[in-house]
């Protein structure tokens, strides 16, 4: 298992035909890695640090033994992987019901309630995502989410400068996810 200390590392499945479908973003203070650690088998998950990261490893034994004599730190756990399964369930949910509009809207969301900076514009998304993070993050492809992008955009709900996004309107957003 490993608990990052700095940086950012997506978590994601690749098929054999090398689609990608990213799980999770973890962030410094995160954890990842945990699935097989508890599981005991191979590791089906990849992880790719997105920018310079610290990770700390903890093997599996002694990981083990910290959760198992500290009754505080299993509970942590705990509810660690209920958040992460609840995440899931919500992915697999947005992935059958909602089309790519409503995705992208709850994606953005999301990363503005996690990494946003208020400023006069609106919330500013502090955590710099390519359209092929968002395509991989929503089960979409990186020109169907650029299309969305520049609706959304004509719309007034967000705002570029550079690669920054600026959600203008997040109530607008909201209507849509």
């Amino acid at each position: 298992m490993h608990f990052l200390a700095a940086g950012r590392v997506k978590v994601s499945k690749v098929t054999r035909d090398g689609k990608e479908l990213t799980l999770a973003y973890r962030t410094a203070g995160d954890s990842f890695g945990e699935s097989c650690l508890l599981e005991g088998g191979p590791r089906e998950e990849m992880a790719e640090a997105m920018e310079s990261s610290t990770t700390a490893e903890v093997e599996r034994g002694a990981l083990e033994k910290i959760i198992s004599s500290h009754a505080g730190i299993s509970y942590h756990f705990a509810r660690t992987m209920i958040a992460r399964r609840r995440e899931l369930e919500s992915k697999v949910e947005q992935l059958i019901f909602k089309d790519v509009g409503s995705k992208l809207a709850e994606l953005l969301l999301n990363l503005g309630s996690e990494h946003g900076v208020e400023a006069k514009r609106g919330l500013i998304l502090g955590v710099k995502i390519t359209h092929q993070e968002m395509a991989n993050l929503i089960g979409s492809t990186r020109e169907t989410v650029s299309l969305t992008l520049s609706q959304f955009k004509r719309k007034g709900f967000i705002e570029t400068e550079g690669r920054k996004v600026i959600l203008a309107d997040r109530e607008g957003l909201r209507s849509l996810a």
